[in-house]
């Protein structure tokens, strides 16, 4: 028997539009959370709070027509994409140009995860964009862990494989990231 979640999501993608507020209520503290590690302890230059992370990101999710939902899991990994778009959106927005221009090199580290600024959204979204050209798994797998903030456990259970393979490939791109954003070399072989 497929979860509300699935249930809501089906019956929205086919019109009905009753049950978005249950809908809201299902997802909400799982978006609140995924989106609250971009404000928490956040830099000066930060200009979107969680709620607004959080709405958006529902509102584009919703209003998916080509998705056939798998479960809760599944919709929050859709969540994820759409945070990174929202969030890189604001980045530009606020000033920054997307390649070169006024934006500075980042030297990568773990910090970045936690609490990262408009540069390093940039940074990692551009790195992002050139890692999935080269293994659309492992990108897929960043953008779920950097930019919704998901565990090992849920982004092993959304993409139905193991959490060895997870930890294996962030362990991987990681690395990769740390080399692409710190040096921005160009080097995409072995991913």
């Amino acid at each position: 028997m497929p979860s509300e979640t699935i249930e809501l999501l089906t019956s929205i993608r086919g019109g009905d539009r009753a049950g978005v507020n249950r809908l809201f209520e299902i997802v909400y503290d799982d978006l609140r959370r995924l989106a609250g590690k971009y404000t928490r302890q956040g830099s000066p230059d930060k200009s979107l709070q969680p709620t607004e992370v959080v709405h958006e990101a529902f509102l584009k999710l919703v209003n998916q027509q080509q998705v056939d939902w798998r479960d809760k899991s599944h919709f929050l990994a859709v969540g994820a994409k759409a945070m990174r778009h929202i969030l890189v959106d604001d980045a530009k927005h606020r000033g920054r140009q997307r390649r070169g221009g006024n934006r500075r090199r980042v030297p990568f580290d773990e910090g970045m995860l936690v609490s990262p600024s408009h540069d390093d959204i940039l940074a990692i979204d551009e790195a992002l964009e050139k890692l999935a050209l080269a293994n659309e798994l492992r990108a897929k797998i960043v953008e779920m862990r950097f930019f919704a903030g998901m565990t090992v456990d849920e982004v092993a259970e959304a993409l139905g494989i193991s959490k060895r393979s997870v930890e294996g490939h962030w362990t991987f791109a990681k690395a990769w990231l740390r080399r692409e954003v710190s040096e921005g070399q160009d080097d995409e072989t072995g991913i």
